[in-house]
């Protein structure tokens, strides 16, 4: 089943529901989203985009995943 920007929204929400999210992309597999939110401070690049991942609770796991492709940018508000 494809998903579709809200979808994915809702799922990073989940775990950050304070962040400033913003989801681009509409032919169902491929993404870009910006992920502003004040747990990321301490963190570095790496560690704030694993996060966001794990918030995605497997859409983008191997072959099977739903989500063929997500560009990411996260950061911490300035």
């Amino acid at each position: 089943m494809a998903v579709d920007a809200r979808d994915i929204e809702n799922l990073i929400r989940q775990s950050f529901p304070d962040a400033k999210i913003t989801v681009e992309g509409d032919d169902g597999q491929h993404f870009a989203a910006e992920v502003i939110d004040a747990s990321f401070k301490g963190m570095n690049r790496v560690q704030q985009q694993r996060a966001v991942y794990a918030a995605l609770k497997g859409k983008m796991d191997g072959a099977h995943g739903e989500l063929h492709a997500l560009a990411l940018t996260t950061k911490a508000p300035d």
